[in-house]
């Protein structure tokens, strides 16, 4: 895509360039996050013609677009409830006898997120080399980004966790902002989604022993967890719905799930013998599906399951507090912490295993750009001072709904995200 940044002057359609310019770098980034939802429609004009239009189902994450103004902050999306049903044979009268479809239906609040950048005064720019300008642009892009895929990995995930540097653009739970920057509420996994990594048996329902996590230093990510997670997903009633890339030409006899590990899991999985082999098994999968970008660079392929780095570890410490649903059919949540033995050499990293349909990320438009996302600049003082702002329009919510089994119970589920919680080793002086 050629991308022209010329503008003539007082152009009243240079909001709107502008604006489109940054939804399509932020839509085509090229990070793991960025590459789990299918594509849009191809043109930047296309995209304001998106009205409560979404993406392909067949990817974690599932875009709604409604640039309507006037319609309120909500996107509203609906899930059709799964039956069983069986044919009528031969002759057999069927009039009558249908079965009614049922559905059910959640909305995702959308709200602006803004990043103001200084651009210095008269005296400043006088005084320095740099165009201030120039340099700010692509930075306030990249924390716009930053916030959008770390909101992602928080939301699919359930929880933001209690790693924290300088490269988070989002804080941890404790934060009185966390709720607000977040817009809609970050639920832990449903009790049909939420496993623990198993010495014994690879994985098990995540489980609480005397108000800790049942966990032992030992359990950490290994191939025989992920040989567990397909085995748990083959044996689940409706799991995961299956990730289907395009061109993908196996995608229906060998059904696909990406499992996001942390930086500390992916490293421990690759200390395995056929490590090389997954990778390489990634690549020819690559080769069937246009090159599709999630099975490049450090990506693994075993068993079904895509193994991808996630950006940031969803990470908790000893003592630290994990968020979890105690009963299959209510949302409410209990706690516990991470077993205080860890010390200062272990924690808990999280594992997300997604499938198609995992997240609602929903999009309205800006009154200052018609698009999502938006900038602006400001001079003040007179203007000596110049401000550059860039924002955007989004919401984002997992896919969870109350699930009928078939026995006429419903069990609240995430449709396409579940959690492995496993042991990883600390590098020294972390904490």
């Amino acid at each position: 895509m050629t991308m022209n940044s010329h503008v003539p002057a007082g152009s009243d359609k240079a909001m709107y360039v502008q604006a489109a310019g940054m939804f399509a770098l932020a839509e085509n980034r090229g990070s793991r996050l960025g590459q789990l939802s299918g594509p849009l429609p191809k043109g930047e004009g296309k995209v304001a013609e998106m009205i409560r239009k979404q993406s392909s189902a067949d990817f974690p994450i599932v875009k709604s677009m409604d640039l309507s103004r006037g319609m309120g902050d909500e996107v509203e999306f609906h899930f059709v409830q799964p039956s069983k049903m069986r044919p009528t044979m031969g002759s057999r009268m069927v009039e009558g006898k249908g079965k009614g479809l049922a559905y059910d239906k959640a909305r995702t609040r959308v709200d602006q997120a803004r990043i103001p950048v200084k651009l210095g005064d008269t005296m400043t720019n006088l005084r320095s080399a740099v165009d201030f300008t120039r340099l700010a642009r692509p930075v306030a892009q990249s924390h716009a980004d930053a916030y959008l895929d770390q909101s992602i990995l928080t939301h699919v995930a359930g929880a933001r966790g209690f790693h924290d540097n300088i490269e988070w653009r989002l804080p941890t739970e404790d934060d009185p902002e966390f709720a607000e920057l977040l817009v809609n509420p970050v639920k832990a996994p449903t009790k049909n989604r939420h496993y623990m990594a198993d010495g014994t048996n690879g994985v098990k329902a995540f489980t609480v022993n005397a108000g800790e996590a049942a966990l032992q230093t030992t359990d950490d990510l290994s191939m025989t967890v992920v040989d567990a997670i397909r085995v748990l997903i083959e044996s689940l009633p409706l799991p995961p719905p299956r990730v289907k890339i395009p061109g993908d030409i196996a995608a229906e006899d060998e059904p696909l799930r990406a499992l996001l590990l942390s930086p500390a899991q992916y490293h421990a999985f690759a200390q395995d013998d056929d490590f090389r082999k997954f990778q390489v098994a990634a690549l020819n999968r690559a080769s069937n599906a246009k090159k599709h970008p999630l099975f490049l660079g450090e990506a693994a392929l075993w068993n079904g399951i895509l193994l991808l780095k996630q950006p940031k570890p969803v990470r908790f410490y000893a003592g630290n507090t994990i968020r979890y649903a105690n009963s299959f059919t209510s949302e409410a949540e209990s706690s516990c912490v991470v077993p205080a033995a860890f010390g200062a050499t272990h924690a808990v990293d999280r594992a997300i295993l997604l499938g198609g349909q995992s997240l609602m990320q929903a999009f309205a438009a800006s009154g200052l750009s018609g698009m999502p996302f938006f900038w602006n600049e400001e001079t003040f003082d007179h203007k000596d001072k110049r401000e550059l702002m860039i924002g955007v329009i989004q919401g984002l919510q997992k896919v969870r709904f109350a699930v009928d089994q078939g026995n006429g119970q419903k069990h609240w589920t995430d449709i396409g995200a579940m959690a492995i919680d496993t042991v990883v080793k600390l590098i020294p002086g972390e904490r």
